[in-house]
């Protein structure tokens, strides 16, 4: 992928991506291979990355960026460059993430442009099991060099659409067409991001085509740590229970910079500072509602139990940095350099109702005589947070109605409490159950007009 800035990225080596054996990381050093001067075509000029040997020892092109104009991009843009690394998975039979291509083909040549210097395009033949994902310009007529780039893995890519037109040689007289394209990453699975190498697809035509060999994008898993969920609470004795228990960060997604909008950096000002982003999940237990029924019949309680989700949260949030937290494909705008989705556990839209659900929900139990009774839910609060432990934009908070929780003292013995909520259904709230034939019921309440927590004798 390739981004435009002024913002000159810092000399010093950023921590890389690793997809199994292979490694990305980016540059905004770039040596000029060839521009349209002295032709009568639009402006433009062809790129070769060249990554500074000191900061990132290794590492490769997957192929030349084309630009409009013939202004300098160096320190302008950012385009990512690969390395081999060591093998993650422990498969040795995948081999390595890189090799080199065979052979060029030549897509295009410059002959009567009556530009100031010949040019030619070509595109890298790759060895078996491996893609190419860009294709070189050379000064003049002679192939590039085999080393000049690299070929990926396949398992490490996927294919993708043929996106804007960058710029095509109308007007510059050369006797053969020529036109170069960008390329646009699929949607990902859940769990997933692809991004395209910010390289172009260069046909020696001026119509887009359907598709084309060097159409591929990087895909990985986006890195995700979950850590144990919170203990769930019990009730030790007849008091009040607290309104919160103890939070607990169960789960952190890492982000590349480029996944996130940052409302206060630049692109590259990211690169240099936060290469990547920890979107947190804090989960913790929420009383619902607290009973105790010391008379010597059972006793019915209502509760209202408020869902702190609101679709206005999830979308100022997503405005602000263009993720998604709801388990949709992020960015929404098309075509993107990348696109990202969320794994939908983390998002909540795996099982639970979703973030479309009511605003409050009402809960009904049967507490038996000479019990307390809690009720829980679990909340999580999601924050994107930079390298620097600073926070960017406002926390987003939802109720994972799934994760409901009753607790009565004294326990029971062989006693059993369901933990998923049904509807209710009016024959759950019969007056003459038993203490260990208890019910808890749950109703979507009305948008306005919610009732405080009650409770009530039979």
């Amino acid at each position: 992928m390739s981004t435009n800035d002024n913002v000159t990225l810092a000399a010093r080596q950023t921590e890389s991506i690793k997809i199994d054996n292979l490694l990305i990381n980016f540059t905004t050093e770039f040596r000029r291979i060839w521009d349209s001067s002295g032709s009568e075509s639009k402006p433009a000029a062809f790129w070769r990355p060249a990554p500074a040997p000191d900061l990132l020892p290794g590492f490769f092109p997957l192929g030349d960026v084309a630009a409009t104009g013939h202004a300098n991009i160096n320190d302008q843009r950012v385009v990512m460059v690969v390395c081999e690394g060591e093998q993650q998975s422990g498969d040795r039979r995948k081999g390595p993430a890189l090799r080199p291509p065979t052979d060029f083909e030549q897509i295009w040549r410059d002959a009567g442009s009556g530009a100031n210097a010949d040019c030619s395009i070509w595109r890298p033949i790759p060895p078996e099991g491996y893609v190419a994902l860009g294709q070189l310009c050379s000064n003049g007529c002679d192939k590039p060099l085999l080393n000049s780039v690299r070929c990926v893995r396949k398992d490490l890519v996927v294919l993708s659409s043929i996106s804007d037109l960058i710029w095509n040689d109308k007007g510059s007289g050369a006797r053969q067409s020529f036109s170069a394209w960008s390329i646009c990453p699929p949607d990902p699975v859940a769990g997933e991001i692809h991004f395209a190498p910010g390289t172009f697809v260069g046909v020696g035509t001026y119509n887009k085509p359907a598709t084309h060999v060097t159409a591929y994008s990087l895909r990985m898993q986006i890195p995700l740590q979950i850590n144990p969920p919170p203990a769930t609470p019990e009730l030790s004795e007849n008091g009040q229970p607290l309104l919160l228990e103890p939070a607990k960060i169960t789960q952190i997604a890492k982000l590349p910079w480029f996944t996130v909008k940052d409302p206060d950096l630049r692109p590259l000002e990211q690169l240099r500072t936060s290469p990547f982003y920890r979107l947190e999940r804090t989960d913790q237990y929420v009383l619902v509602g607290y009973g105790n029924n010391e008379n010597a019949e059972n006793r019915i309680y209502k509760w209202t139990a408020r869902r702190p989700q609101s679709r206005g949260a999830r979308d100022d949030f997503s405005f602000i940095t263009t993720i998604a937290i709801d388990g949709i494909c992020w960015p929404s705008q098309k075509p993107a350099m990348f696109s990202a989705r969320l794994n939908k556990r983390f998002t909540h839209t795996e099982l639970s109702g979703g973030w479309n659900g009511p605003s409050a929900v009402e809960i009904v139990t049967i507490v038996p005589k000479n019990k307390a009774v809690a009720a829980y839910e679990l909340r999580s609060t999601y924050r994107l947070l930079r390298e620097n432990n600073t926070k960017v934009a406002m926390e987003v908070q939802y109720i994972d109605g799934n994760s409901f929780h009753l607790t009565e003292y004294p326990p029971e013995k062989d006693s059993e409490i369901s933990t998923t909520p049904q509807p209710v259904d009016d024959a759950s709230v019969a007056t003459d159950t038993t203490e260990t034939e208890r019910d808890v019921t749950t109703s979507p309440l009305p948008e306005t007009g919610l009732p405080t927590a009650t409770d009530t004798a039979p």
